[in-house]
């Protein structure tokens, strides 16, 4: 971690939804989802945030060697997007507790607000972190 990661680090972070960021496109082999609306999905909404704040994070950081993951969501979805519209996902980073990261996101689809909340990430050392997950699933496998 750098010593410009600090609280009050602000961004911004535009997306425009492709049709395969729908609903219907979450979980294509469940048959629930192919007949739920056309709308930006909130699975992949999540994910925009966590790109966001990765986006956002990494110049800060030592990267591609610490990465971050994400260990917290707490975000409504107060509005449908289409696709074709453009998302703006503005954030802030709240604080920082040690490798803790604490972010306030909000964002609209230039006609609505369709989400706001709070979203924390943990820095990491990458290859501590997949050598973890690979033994991981060396143990599961036995």
């Amino acid at each position: 971690m750098k010593d410009t990661l600090k609280p009050g680090l602000r961004f911004d972070f535009k997306y425009t939804v492709p049709e395969n960021k729908t609903v219907p496109h979450l979980f294509p082999d469940m048959a629930e989802l192919q007949i739920m609306p056309h709308v930006f999905a909130t699975g992949y909404m999540v994910g925009l945030f966590e790109l966001a704040c990765i986006k956002a994070v990494n110049p800060h950081i030592d990267w591609p060697n610490e990465q971050t993951v994400g260990i917290h969501v707490d975000f409504n979805h107060s509005a449908a997007t289409p696709p074709g519209f453009t998302v703006t996902v503005k954030g802030k980073l709240e604080k920082i507790e040690g490798r803790k990261l604490t972010f306030s996101i909000q964002a609209d689809d230039g006609v609505d607000t369709i989400s706001e909340g709070r979203h924390e990430r943990f820095i990491i050392n990458a290859s501590k972190f997949n050598a973890a997950v690979t033994e991981k699933a060396q143990q599961a496998s036995r």
